[in-house]
């Protein structure tokens, strides 16, 4: 194995799983993957691997390694077949906590030489997961964006029998991926990142069913306003910045009452019915009509341009932990 690489086996391949997969092989490293799936065992390799050239592309990886890695996959037939010498093992199989504990107890006896074992999982704590699984000490739940292999962020939420050297371990693991992980120090269903998306998102939606706005200029309004503001500092940063000396305290005491009536006005349901899903879907469909796979490359395209600018003005490395 080449110096600094590590050896992952990926749980799962869905689409959170093939982007770690793509990830990690883009890094040049070798990388398993599984699936009690025979058929998403089987079509995996083909779209990791196109996956993983994408970032040449976008210049996120180098053909050398991305070419690497992508001889570097193997398909195991069983969970040790794929684990066996993996020292990172990563779970992305469906939101399901049973699922998810079946695959942490196998692990446990065929995952021997691994130092670090994540659940990809954004709605349970990693010590529901583990229950009844042995080794609990190098488990934790390490939850990505989608597309893993472009978002940078990672939250990370430790158990309370974690070992902090794993966690450590997996942080230098994952700055070498080029990503940047943020810790949860406290269990919360749907993590940080994903309560904060359904919250706007919640809003955006009841924006357009009101026929407030289009979906389109939604979507503008969201991408080119709050989101590429909160982009280079997040919301408490962006706040306090606002007014100037006077800081957070000072934005308060100016706009606190402003944002209170909105607040009051906000969306508050919880059930997004089928009537209201038929007439959101077809909003979105009718706003992008246009090959997904365009529309897709062009949002790549977008956000890769974004995450240069962060780098070039050094707000990335600021950002990270």
């Amino acid at each position: 194995m080449k110096t600094g690489t590590v050896h992952v086996a990926v749980i799962g391949m869905g689409d959170i799983g093939r982007g770690w997969a793509a990830l990690c092989v883009a890094a040049g490293w070798p990388v398993s993957i599984y699936d009690n799936e025979a058929q998403a065992s089987h079509d995996a390799p083909e779209e990791v691997s196109d996956r993983a050239r994408a970032l040449v592309a976008l210049e996120r990886a180098t053909d050398r390694d991305v070419e690497r890695g992508i001889r570097s996959i193997t398909v195991g037939k069983s969970l040790l077949q794929a684990c066996g010498e993996a020292q990172w093992v990563i779970e992305s199989v469906p939101e399901d906590l049973r699922l998810k504990q079946q695959v942490f107890q196998g692990l446990s006896a065929t995952a021997k030489k691994a130092r670090v074992v994540t659940s990809s999982t954004s709605g349970y704590a990693i010590q529901d997961i583990v229950a009844q699984s042995n080794q609990k000490e190098r488990c934790l739940v390490a939850h990505p964006l989608n597309p893993p292999e472009l978002i940078p962020l990672i939250e990370l939420a430790p158990g309370p029998d974690t070992d902090p050297a794993a966690m450590e371990l997996l942080k230098g693991w994952l700055r070498a991926l080029r990503k940047i992980p943020v810790v949860i120090n406290k269990h919360v269903p749907g993590n940080v990142a994903n309560r904060i998306a359904a919250a706007v998102w919640r809003e955006a939606i009841d924006l357009v069913l009101k026929g407030v706005i289009d979906v389109q200029d939604l979507d503008r309004a969201v991408s080119l306003g709050p989101a590429l503001g909160w982009a280079a500092g997040g919301p408490h940063l962006t706040y306090h910045l606002a007014s100037g000396s006077q800081g957070v305290s000072g934005f308060l005491q100016h706009l606190l009452g402003m944002y209170e009536e909105t607040w009051s006005d906000l969306a508050t349901w919880s059930h997004l019915n089928q009537k209201d899903q038929q007439k959101l879907t077809h909003a979105v469909e009718r706003a992008y009509e246009e090959d997904i796979e365009k529309i897709r490359r062009a949002r790549d395209g977008r956000l890769v341009e974004i995450l240069r600018g962060l780098e070039r003005a050094r707000l990335l490395p600021r950002l990270m932990p």
